[in-house]
């Protein structure tokens, strides 16, 4: 009889098993690192206050009194957990106040709760999809998006980043497959910071007859008049078949919701298995993200998405000032320019971006690391992100030390081993 491979040997033997060894070995794996008090423009990590340049609590929303009031109402009233689905006993009159709520902020007819953002995408998008169906993805797309994909068995058609023309050729070659075309697309790419061209993007899907999602979760609370997202700021929000969102940025909390045409949610609230399968959000989270929304409605709301695009173009004019390679602004129809409140720093090879970004650590400063194969090789980079609570001396404190760095390092990385 043969005797099988041992599953196991791919965790002993993985392509970078000694690059994760080495960063062990000299402390300086980015990832996992300890927060240990509320996680605002500064943050105790690992006995130590830090400038935090890596989080997506973009409004600051996480130590607001209300919303943690409203946290504690709903834990109070409903207790720590609901112990069962939204499709059997997890639905709560929260949960349909949040989806009302939802569905009038987005303007759309309807919305659904799920008890997280990947969930959400992939109980969407696995759910309206099937074998005989293509959906075509930027390459830039969040990962849930293509875990989806691949859960549904759809054909995947992947265009690159922003590439219009990609995007027309896929949407041509999707005629030929037979089924029905869904483009999916990140409002607001989580790594690079940079929007998608949506009203171009909309032109296409209309002219080839593909429906259109838009991933909003690092553009709801941040983008638009009443900031509902990339769609809104580039004015096609009418015309996007369906729009996703998230509570663990600007809402404050943790969960996600699709908004769309009410048959389409109706749907997915008897089909989606990541809806139906999946143990409803504790109270506390629902209870939360009502509060940070109703916040994000008011005058008080429209303020806070000011300060933290005007911090956003603070921190990315101080980067680029110093000789840093920042992504460009994106250039709105109107003329105007905007920057998102994530703003990579572009280093380029692995090891020096994880040297950088444990100088930074040690100085005070805490920031994201993006290393292959979460972007192109060669092209890892330091994902900074501000608040609406950074004050200025955070954001100046947080340049000087970029610029001590610069100078510091060698510009030759240091190798594994």
């Amino acid at each position: 009889m043969a005797i099988p491979t041992d599953l196991f040997e791919k965790a002993r033997t993985h392509d970078r098993l000694e690059q994760l060894n080495a960063a062990r070995e000299h402390d300086l794996l980015p990832y996992f690192r300890l927060v240990e008090a509320e996680p605002g423009p500064i943050a105790l990590m690992e006995g130590r206050e830090r400038i935090t340049l890596g989080s997506n609590n973009y409004l600051g929303l996480t130590g607001d009194e209300r919303v943690k009031q409203a946290a504690r109402d709903a834990l109070d009233h409903y207790g720590t957990g609901l112990t069962g689905s939204r499709f059997m006993n997890g639905t709560t009159p929260l949960h349909l106040e949040l989806e009302r709520e939802l569905a009038d902020w987005m303007g759309s007819e309807d919305a659904l709760v799920f008890t997280a953002g990947y969930l959400a995408n992939v109980g969407c998008i696995a759910t309206l999809l099937g074998p005989q169906d293509t959906v075509i993805c930027d390459s830039g797309d969040h990962a849930s998006i293509l875990d989806a994909v691949s859960m549904a068995r759809a054909r995947i058609r992947p265009f690159r980043h922003n590439r219009l023309d990609k995007l027309e050729k896929m949407l041509d070659r999707a005629g030929s497959d037979g089924g029905g075309v869904l483009v999916v697309v990140d409002g607001v790419f989580s790594m690079e910071g940079d929007l998608a061209p949506l009203p171009q993007v909309v032109e296409l899907c209309r002219r080839y007859g593909a429906r259109l999602m838009v991933d909003e979760a690092h553009g709801v609370g941040v983008l638009g008049e009443n900031g509902t997202g990339a769609s809104e700021l580039l004015g096609v929000a009418g015309d996007v078949d369906l729009r996703m969102g998230t509570f663990s940025k600007s809402l404050a909390s943790c969960g996600g919701f699709i908004a769309g045409p009410s048959e389409v949610i109706d749907f997915l609230r008897v089909q989606s298995r990541a809806f139906m399968f999946t143990a409803s959000a504790v109270p506390a989270a629902v209870g939360a993200a009502l509060g940070a929304l109703r916040i994000i409605r008011s005058d008080e709301g429209r303020e806070l998405l000011g300060r933290v695009l005007d911090n956003a173009r603070y921190l990315h004019r101080g980067l680029s000032e110093l000789g840093f390679e920042v992504v460009e602004p994106t250039t709105l129809p109107d003329g105007s320019q905007v920057i998102t409140p994530i703003v990579p720093v572009v280093i380029g090879d692995d090891w020096r971006a994880v040297l950088f970004w444990k100088a930074l650590y040690e100085a005070g400063v805490y920031a994201n690391v993006a290393l292959y194969p979460a972007v192109p090789r060669g092209g890892a980079l330091l994902r900074t992100s501000v608040m609406a609570t950074h004050r200025r001396e955070h954001l100046d404190r947080a340049l000087e030390v970029f610029e001590q760095v610069q100078a510091s390092l060698p510009e030759q990385p240091v190798p594994a081993g």
